[in-house]
């Protein structure tokens, strides 16, 4: 942090300059109940001197109130700023926090480690680069370290780090970190996670979240923060232009733009593009941002274009160039994340949003529910709260996607109530299906009870095998 205090100090121009050009990380914080994510979170904005004096002294006060260490100062408190939060010392919703290392900048999402929250969990890690999974040393790898784990994978997170974290708490023992590491590697093998890294912790006493412990000096690797700092991130979005238009800006009569930000790839002044789903084509006449017309724009700006060509589009159509359309259809298939308290039934109605794009549509049929303990497909015909699923859906009108594993951005969308207008689930799109075949009926009450049933009283054995004889 030197050399920003000294630009700060010398050049708050050069360093606003510096700061800007950073790269940018997104990771999220998750685990079991108590595994010490929102401490975690304390510690590395306190290591790493990133709290203002107001901000610490107003800790220090609520700490004698609150505390849920034996320490005078509970870093907890740091993030968990709900009163619920405080008083029952537990997480509930996501909080953000920024802070910036002379590498990068961070955004760091904290989630709730309860079954009951896994919902909040999953919003706050559909946007994120990275997770960091605690795991308590004295409890090893729970039901909760296995559920994140299996929705990190699922929303497309390539980058894990394990932080086995209360070390302190086991005489910083170095056989219970690895039979921790041993365990968790076994359960991974069914994850698509590509990189996936460990390091042993201590929240609450710093070990090894931003300074090399001296206390485990037969871990080898960086500390935390350092990790942060070096892990490459690749966009998971890939280089074809996606723009979905959310507002047709039109203030006078010489001006007619196409308002939205760009999901994926970049686009120049003069490029060919083609509107979704009408099919017209024109060419770019202006790249117009806040700051001013610009050559070229890349992804994650908020830019409005406008066309040489008067053609028709609306909120909702998506642009791109004529050679990388996306898929288009009335019928895919998706895995879902159900958020509320009413299940999802098959052939009830909801709003469809995918980007800005709103349809109705209903779930024709549940191909099956992950238990995400041990990632096993099983039979249902409805998802209940925080239950994950693969689903086969129908909407009215065609939508424009990519594939979510090969765009985040363009391959998710919500699940609104009709009535009550709240987001009910979440879905990530793995592809176009045929309509008659996303017509095949949900699995039967008997055939969903009779599984249950035969799991119940039978743990080792499978109902098809029964079935069959």
């Amino acid at each position: 942090m030197t050399n920003d205090t000294n630009l700060i100090a010398s050049d708050i121009e050069e360093y606003l300059r510096v700061h800007e050009n950073k790269d940018m990380m997104r990771f999220i914080t998750c685990g079991s109940v108590d595994d010490g994510k929102s401490t975690l979170i304390g510690r590395l904005l306190y290591d790493s001197k990133m709290i203002f004096e107001d901000h610490m002294a107003a800790i220090e006060k609520d700490s004698k109130k609150f505390n849920t260490t034996d320490n005078t100062f509970d870093l907890a408190l740091l993030v968990d700023g709900l009163q619920s939060e405080r008083e029952q010392g537990i997480t509930i919703d996501v909080a953000y926090r920024y802070f910036a290392t002379e590498q990068r900048k961070f955004i760091i999402a904290d989630t709730p480690g309860h079954e009951q929250y896994t919902r909040n969990m999953a919003t706050g890690a559909s946007t994120c680069d990275l997770a960091i999974i605690l795991i308590d040393a004295r409890h090893g790898v729970q039901v909760q370290t296995r559920r994140h784990s299996y929705i990190c994978s699922l929303l497309g997170i390539k980058h894990v780090v394990i932080a086995i974290n209360k070390m302190d708490a086991v005489g910083y023992d170095q056989e219970i970190y690895r039979k921790i590491k041993a365990d968790y590697r076994e359960f991974a093998k069914q994850l698509n996670i590509a990189d996936v890294r460990f390091v042993p912790i201590s929240a609450l006493k710093g070990d090894n979240v931003v300074n090399q412990s001296e206390n485990m000096p037969w871990y080898p690797g960086s500390p935390l923060l350092r990790l942060l700092n070096t892990v490459e991130i690749n966009s998971n979005a890939n280089d074809q232009f996606r723009l979905g238009v959310q507002y047709v800006n039109r203030p006078n009569l010489d001006f007619r733009g196409f308002a939205g930000t760009i999901a994926s790839g970049d686009i120049r002044v003069g490029d060919t593009i083609e509107a979704l789903p009408s099919g017209k084509q024109s060419k770019v006449k202006e790249i117009v941002t806040f700051d001013g017309n610009i050559d070229v724009a890349y992804q994650g700006m908020a830019i409005t274009l406008t066309l040489e060509d008067e053609i028709d589009i609306s909120r909702g159509d998506m642009i791109v160039r004529p050679h990388e359309k996306p898929q288009s259809t009335k019928s895919f298939e998706a895995d879902v994340v159900w958020m509320d308290e009413t299940p999802l039934n098959v052939d009830r109605e909801y709003i469809i949003k995918v980007g800005s794009n709103s349809t109705v549509g209903s779930v024709t049929s549940i191909n099956y529910q992950t238990d995400v303990n041990t990632i096993e497909q099983k039979p249902a015909n409805q998802l209940a709260l925080n239950e994950i699923g693969s689903c086969n859906f129908e909407v009215a009108t065609e939508v424009q996607f990519d594939a979510y594993a090969s765009n985040r951005a363009t391959g998710a969308f919500i699940i609104i109530d009709r009535l009550t207008n709240g987001t009910v689930g979440a879905g990530m799109i793995k592809q176009a299906v045929d309509a008659k075949a996303s017509t095949k009926p949900a699995y039967s009450d008997f055939e969903v009870e009779f599984n249950a049933l035969v799991r119940k009283h039978f743990p080792h054995w499978e109902a098809k095998d029964i079935l069959k004889g």
